[in-house]
């Protein structure tokens, strides 16, 4: 046929060039579920290494997050008429102000920290493994270190951004209900009208800052650890990689924010049932809980990482930062395609990419 339709062969003396003897490439549609998929396969294809990263860096992470509400009881132990474990008899309310504050800076230093070098040694094995390169544990390690004061400098620089937004937000609501009472309204606060326009206003303003914010931001972390950047520099690096791939990054977000949701909820739910029978058999379920629930989280967190870290090469790919040749370039022959029946990537390059 002609290449513009027609039904007559071309002439013989017009040979058929390369692109029209091969048909072209199917699209390649991405969305969250190719994503977890290909993020999946990675860890598979490195279950040994994924699994001492996560013995090392998120298992306790994990299980100091399962095991929050014991530790706050136990910091700040309220008085019951049932006894349990974590009550005291010299129970002082004028102390529990400061070892609360303390306890909870405590417990933000320990996290910021094992999450730092989990974020670190885990995207840089996927980064590495998702183009078939092998990857080692002590090269993980290493980078873990290495990017450790980048990541804390950048999400400390997150969280005060994140925190001057708020308070910015707290001081509009409270100068409209001081502008309501100078004015002469009254306002029933106990209201269903009024507790409900209250939940729906905050429902929306978290959306809104999750979906502008948090998905805008959601590279950073991988530009710290794969590109040496920090600060700024990877906040802007991240909301311009993320350019058309806003809804795959607020799918992952979403998907795995709810997951992690409910292991809290279930925690918080089950420590309150068993703290007051804690010393007649309760902690040992709490105990089973707390171990089972630990390891999802571990798991939670690398397939979260992975997931991140897939859809950053994606959207460098987009962005037409990376292709088939600088990939060879860059590897040289350290670049292999596996077959998918080995549990690998097969990953194509060629491939034309439709984001949905």
């Amino acid at each position: 046929m002609y290449p513009f339709g027609g039904s007559k062969p071309l002439p013989p003396s017009s040979p058929p060039s390369s692109a029209m003897a091969t048909p072209p490439p199917q699209p390649f549609k991405l969305n969250l579920w190719t994503i977890l998929t290909e993020s999946e396969r990675i860890i598979k294809a490195h279950s040994r290494h994924f699994l001492a990263l996560s013995f090392l860096f998120l298992l306790p992470l994990s299980i100091s997050f399962s095991a929050y509400p014991y530790l706050h009881q136990l910091i700040n132990p309220q008085p019951s008429t049932v006894p349990t474990a974590v009550e005291t008899h010299n129970f002082n309310p004028a102390f529990q102000p400061t070892k609360t504050t303390i306890f909870s800076l405590l417990y933000s230093l320990f996290v910021s920290i094992f999450t730092s070098l989990a974020t670190s040694s885990i995207t840089y094995s996927v980064f590495h493994g998702f183009y078939g390169q092998p990857i080692k544990l002590k090269p993980a390690i290493k980078s873990a270190f290495s990017s450790f004061f980048r990541l804390l400098s950048t999400s400390f620089l997150t969280g005060l951004i994140l925190f001057g937004f708020f308070f910015v937000v707290g001081l509009i609501i409270v100068s409209l209900v001081m502008a309501t009472l100078l004015l002469g309204f009254q306002v029933d606060y106990s209201s269903p009208n009024f507790i409900f326009l209250f939940i729906y206003s905050m429902t929306a303003l978290i959306c809104i800052l999750i979906y502008y914010i948090q998905v805008n931001w959601i590279f950073a972390p991988t530009v710290v650890v794969v590109e040496s950047s920090w600060g700024f520099e990877a906040l802007k690096r991240s909301k311009y990689l993320v350019r058309g791939m806003k809804w795959v990054a607020f799918g992952i977000f979403l998907y795995f924010g709810f997951c992690v949701g409910i292991l809290w909820w279930s925690t918080a739910y089950m420590w309150k049932h068993t703290a007051p029978v804690f010393d007649y058999g309760g902690k040992w379920i709490f105990l089973t809980h707390l171990v089972f629930t630990s390891l999802i989280f571990v798991r939670i967190q690398v397939s979260y990482l992975a997931a991140i870290t897939v859809l950053y090469i994606h959207s460098k790919e987009m962005h037409g930062e990376i292709n088939a040749g600088e990939i060879l370039e860059e590897f040289g022959t350290e670049y292999v395609k596996v077959p998918l029946d080995d549990g690998k990537l097969d990953h194509d390059h060629d491939h034309v990419l439709e984001f949905v």
